[in-house]
C-alpha cells in the first residue's frame, strides 16, 4: 500500500505519533472519569475536552497516513496515566505532552531536511498545538499549586 516516494522516516514519525495520540486519548478519557468520581466536575470536563482534541489529532494523522498510501497502525498504546490527585495527574500529563512536542519538532525538522513542505507544515501544526497544550498544563498546574489565602479579617467580617 505504501508509495515508493514516501520517506520511510516520515512514516515512522506518523506511526509513533498515532500511537502516542491514541495513548493520550486513552489517558485523558480515563483521567476525566477518575476525577469525576472524585467529584471534580470542572476538571473532568476539561480533561474530556483534552481527549477530544487529541482524538482530532488521531484523525488528522490517519488521514495523512492514508494520503501517503500507508495503513494506519497505532500498535504501541501506553497504559493510561493515573494518580491519587489532580496535581499528580497533570504533572504526568505535562511530561507526556513534552514527549509529543519533541516528536513533532523532530518530525517537522526532518520534513524540512528532506524538503517536504507538506510534512514540515503538517508536523509543524501539530507541534504548535501540543506546545499550546503544554503551556495550558503549566498554567493549570501553577493555579493548583497556588496557596489558598484565608480571607483577611476585615473581608471576613463584611
Amino acid at each position: 500500500m505504501r508509495q515508493n516516494s514516501t520517506d520511510q522516516r516520515i512514516l515512522g514519525y506518523l506511526g509513533r505519533a498515532l500511537s502516542l495520540e491514541l495513548s493520550a486519548v486513552q489517558t485523558y478519557s480515563t483521567q476525566a472519569r477518575l476525577v469525576a468520581t472524585w467529584g471534580l466536575d470542572g476538571p473532568a470536563e476539561r480533561l474530556r475536552e483534552e481527549a477530544h482534541e487529541e482524538l482530532q489529532h488521531v484523525e488528522r494523522i490517519i488521514a495523512r497516513m492514508l494520503a501517503l498510501g500507508a495503513a494506519p497502525n497505532g500498535s504501541q498504546l501506553r497504559p493510561a496515566l493515573v494518580g491519587g490527585d489532580l496535581l499528580s495527574l497533570l504533572q504526568a500529563d505535562y511530561v507526556f505532552e513534552l514527549e509529543l512536542v519533541g516528536l513533532y519538532r523532530d518530525a517537522a525538522r526532518h520534513g524540512e531536511r528532506i524538503a517536504s513542505r507538506d510534512d514540515r507544515v503538517f508536523f509543524g501544526a501539530l507541534l504548535a498545538e501540543e506546545q499550546a497544550h503544554a503551556r495550558e498544563l503549566i498554567e493549570w498546574i501553577a493555579a493548583l499549586e497556588q496557596p489558598v489565602e484565608p480571607p483577611t479579617r476585615r473581608r471576613a467580617l463584611r
